[in-house]
């Protein structure tokens, strides 16, 4: 056997656990390079990363991808990222004319529609129907135990699900075909009084999803009912929403104050634009579920008694930072960098460490990190929830 040589040619361009200050060794036994491409802050962490905190990353590309006749869908919950358990997010995709058929959760559904056009329907427990259509941009949220549908319009459409439990899986709703057959036929008839042979050919099993023509306009779907239409609206145009603009980006907050239906469920869109950051904050009441859209990100997580470590994230990518964990998202690409922030909370909330320091004694904070008025002058008492960095190293930068 020969012996391998201590510099290969293959390896000359290949990234190396090793970081700046000599720190690690080589790596040349087997391994996925395209893998530590994408994570660089893994393959190297910083070194002010420590400790033993547990993996808050995983992506919808490995999970498994339920094809079907109409559609498909795949799910990140707390099996395929143990941390995640207060959240649960499902990405699925309908054809023009797709079903995902009439079902119920045990959990609250939120939803953010990426990309097409979809229309939903529910009936709540008074009887009072919805029927509405949804574009890019907009959410829908069905309370706990609300039957609902989606079909996809004429271009189709693909979403983002997020349910109030990490224990969730999309495979473990109740859907109207699987109770039917699960019913014997003598009391499907008695229950709406017609004949035994109307049943003739229900479905043996679920349909989940399924294809069907690509539905009329909405005023054609229009159903009459005698209780009226739902008090609070099941959809939100989010990106219709007046955004918080600073220097290094935006962010819509939506939540049950001006989506009120939303009572477990609130979330930011965040925009970092190239060279910004998500401040340096921490979420006082919820874990923090991420959805990552576009761009290229590295979020360090610092969880106390000298640990923190960081990860990096791209689009489809799935985050995750435990109640109370400090944390920042910098944009390491070079294009807008836009993600989701999703909590089990009818508010959203964060603390700014930028403006905690702010309104502390300045007398105090000197004491604390021997810092001069360079950096007391330059806090502010106004939080800026996306900060633009005025140098940008692009120490792990990678495209």
């Amino acid at each position: 056997m020969k012996k391998r040589p201590s510099h290969p040619a293959p390896y000359e361009n290949v990234p190396q656990p090793i970081r700046d200050d000599g720190a690690g060794a080589t790596d040349f036994g087997p391994r996925d390079v395209m893998r530590d491409l994408e994570n660089p802050d893994m393959l190297v962490p910083p070194a002010t990363d420590a400790g033993t905190i547990p993996n808050l990353k995983f992506s919808f590309s490995d999970t498994h991808m339920q094809l079907n006749h109409g559609g498909w869908s795949r799910e990140v919950t707390v099996r395929e990222l143990p941390i995640a358990t207060a959240l649960a997010g499902v990405n699925m995709r309908l054809t023009p004319g797709g079903v995902r058929e009439l079902h119920w959760h045990k959990q609250a559904e939120w939803a953010y529609m990426i990309l097409g056009r979809a229309r939903i329907t529910a009936v709540d427990q008074d009887g009072r129907n919805f029927i509405a259509d949804v574009s890019a941009g907009d959410l829908w949220y069905f309370p706990a135990g609300i039957p609902h549908s989606i079909q996809g319009l004429e271009e189709g459409c693909e979403f983002l699900l997020v349910f109030d439990d990490g224990s969730f899986s999309e495979f473990d709703t109740f859907t109207i075909t699987d109770w039917f057959a699960h019913t014997p036929k003598d009391v499907l008839a008695a229950n709406f009084g017609v004949p035994e042979s109307v049943f003739a050919h229900i479905p043996t099993k679920q349909r989940y999803i399924f294809q069907a023509k690509v539905p009329g306009p909405l005023k054609s779907h229009h159903v009459p009912d005698p209780y009226g239409t739902v008090p609070k609206s099941f959809t939100h145009r989010l990106l219709a929403q007046e955004p918080i603009v600073t220097p290094g980006g935006t962010v819509r907050i939506v939540d049950s104050t001006n989506f009120p239906v939303s009572i477990t469920i609130a979330a930011a869109l965040v925009e970092v634009k190239p060279g910004g950051m998500r401040e340096m904050h921490w979420h006082p009441n919820s874990d923090e579920w991420q959805y990552y859209l576009t761009g290229m990100a590295r979020m360090t997580v610092f969880a106390a008694n000298g640990t923190a470590r960081t990860f990096n994230y791209r689009a489809g990518d799935v985050g995750y930072v435990p109640r109370a964990y400090g944390h920042y998202i910098q944009n390491t690409g070079d294009q807008s960098l836009w993600f989701f922030e999703i909590f089990k909370s009818d508010r959203y909330a964060d603390v700014s460490l930028n403006q905690w320091m702010a309104l502390t004694p300045k007398e105090l904070v000197q004491d604390h990190l021997h810092a001069g008025p360079e950096l007391i002058n330059a806090l502010r008492k106004e939080k800026w929830p996306v900060v633009k960095s005025p140098v940008s190293d692009g120490r792990h930068e990678t495209t």
